[in-house]
């Protein structure tokens, strides 16, 4: 199991760096988020200053980002105690591999974007979030899957099914319904950025 997950591993920072890298080939930059001063991250690679304003003045600040190795203390013990649920492997590797803001790609269905946690705060909200969606799939009886990522369909997520590992997409509140991948690490190394404005 373990060389599973250093395959995912290595297949989510391959695709990190391809999507800076084509960010950067079609912007001339790292990508840029709005500076919010009460939620900061590692991710932050100090303040955007475009050298063209276009005249326009913008009261908003802006950082410039990339994904950051996440420290070792992100865990999911306290959900699955919680839960008494053992989530599968690859969920709690892809999500404690890097800090990052989504990471919008395509696949052979459409596109999508990448959901992970951008500081230890967020990493807890997230966690949240699994919980209270895996509370739902027990009240309606589904067998249990974790979200990570969105489509751009607006009910529309992106799943692993927690027993088996494969990938699918499921409408909100609704059984999976199509299957993407048998794994994590194979869906992921199917995928390409997806660049706005390039």
């Amino acid at each position: 199991m373990k060389s599973t997950n250093q395959e995912l591993t290595d297949k989510l920072w391959h695709f990190a760096d391809s999507y800076i890298e084509s960010y950067q080939k079609a912007h001339g930059h790292l990508p840029v988020a709005e500076l919010d001063e009460d939620w900061p991250s590692a991710c932050q690679q100090g303040l955007f200053t475009p050298q063209e304003q276009s005249g326009r003045q913008d009261s908003e600040q802006h950082i410039l980002w990339r994904p950051v190795a996440a420290h070792g203390d992100l865990c999911f013990n306290n959900i699955e105690s919680a839960l008494e649920l053992e989530l599968h492997p690859d969920i709690k590797q892809y999500f404690t591999v890097f800090h990052s803001d989504p990471l919008d790609a395509k696949c052979a269905e459409g596109q999508l974007s990448l959901l992970f946690s951008w500081n230890e705060d967020d990493f807890e909200r997230l966690q949240e979030n699994i919980i209270g969606h895996v509370l739902m799939k027990r009240k309606l009886k589904q067998d249990i899957t974790i979200f990570f990522g969105i489509t751009d369909e607006e009910d529309l997520i992106l799943s692993l099914d927690n027993e088996t590992g494969a990938i699918w997409v499921e409408r909100v509140g609704c059984k999976p319904h199509k299957k993407l991948a048998d794994s994590m690490a194979e869906f992921v190394a199917g995928l390409t950025p997806h660049i706005c404005g390039s």
